[in-house]
């Protein structure tokens, strides 16, 4: 049977730090715990769980953080936790069951990241993520701000699942872009992979010219993740549409078909391109392109709504528009099958019955 190592780095997490470890400590052989500068009482609810407890001084770098954290392992394999994930019971037993079964030479094990919920709890932005890695392989984490570890060795996937739940109001939304900020100024080059995610943090900030920007330099470098790709296209398609510049979206769009087959997010965002112009024949079409497509089996973030729900939605409005009652009443049924306590599906079953 393997041994795990949880690693984590902690700031001021004493709303979240108990329920983190609550559901992880009954599969762990030992917990590490990096506070960068916690002013709260984080550390001491930490005791209760470990005395291998560590200081380190906070460098606008998350990578730097986890290493420090991982080089106080011990055990055969390190994992990571973020203090606001949490670890369901379901996932408790698959891992201790992984842990029985695991073929010590498999080097990094997967896990599914659960970062998104919608208002019932379902999942909404699902990532794979490198969970458990062998400890004497010394992978070492990389990037200041959104920091991976490339997965090098044997690989193994599972389904097991890891969901973040930050609490409302947590936290600096613009701490990831002042670091980024920060380390262009510095002189530094960014890479492809840095452009990408510092475009994705100026576009959550609603920086939409400069995340255009910085998305467009992405994909001029061609160095990009084929995902990161996909979603830089994706992302452009969003900004562009907040500056006004019609003429850039469809082509984009479009353009993410070199990386891969299309995807459901991509086509319904042609299919709402379509409709805000009032072509609603030719978004019907692209919905229903992507409300019959297959979900892709990759490592990159799936937007889950995009898969079933919201491609048969926006079909159903635009068979309305099209004066296709009875199709459009279908469809609403089919996205029904996706999300049965949809506002926006009983919205239209009220409309449809009124019509009867």
């Amino acid at each position: 049977m393997i041994t795990i190592s949880l690693c984590m780095i902690v700031k001021n997490e004493e709303a979240v730090l108990s329920r983190c470890l609550d559901g992880i400590k009954d599969a762990v052989d030992e917990i590490i715990i990096v506070d960068t500068g916690s002013t709260d009482s984080t550390k001491e609810i930490a005791t209760r769980y470990t005395s291998k407890i560590y200081d380190f001084e906070w460098i606008d770098d998350f990578s730097a953080a986890r290493n420090e954290a991982f080089s106080k392992a011990v055990m055969d394999y390190q994992m990571w936790l973020d203090a606001d994930d949490v670890f369901p019971k379901e996932s408790l037993a698959q891992l201790l069951a992984l842990k029985e079964t695991l073929d010590e030479k498999t080097d990094i094990v997967t896990m599914k990241y659960v970062t998104h919920f919608d208002e019932n709890g379902l999942p909404i932005l699902v990532a794979t993520r490198e969970r458990l890695l062998r400890r004497e392989k010394e992978y070492k984490w990389q990037d200041p701000v959104h920091e991976c570890i490339a997965l090098t060795g044997n690989v193994s996937y599972t389904d097991i699942e890891v969901h973040h739940r930050k609490p409302q109001e947590a936290g600096n939304p613009q701490r990831n872009l002042d670091i980024y900020e920060n380390y262009e100024k510095s002189g530094l080059p960014l890479s492809p992979r840095q452009l990408y995610y510092f475009a994705r943090e100026l576009k959550d900030n609603g920086r939409w010219e400069r995340a255009a920007r910085y998305f467009e330099r992405f994909l001029a470098t061609g160095g990009g993740w084929y995902e990161d790709n996909i979603a830089a296209c994706y992302n452009l398609s969003i900004c562009y549409e907040h500056l006004g510049q019609q003429m850039k979206i469809l082509p984009i769009l479009l353009r993410s078909f070199e990386y891969s087959p299309p995807r459901a997010e991509i086509c319904c965002q042609i299919g709402y391109y379509y409709k805000r112009n009032n072509f609603y024949a030719s978004a019907l079409k692209w919905f229903e392109i992507a409300a019959n497509l297959g979900k892709p089996d990759n490592m990159g973030f799936i937007l889950q709504d995009y898969w079933g729900y919201i491609p048969n939605i926006e079909a159903c409005v635009c068979s309305w528009h099209l004066g296709k009652l009875e199709e459009s009443e279908k469809y609403n049924e089919y996205a029904a099958t996706f999300k049965s306590n949809s506002i926006e599906v009983e919205k239209n079953r009220a409309f449809f019955a009124s019509l009867k």
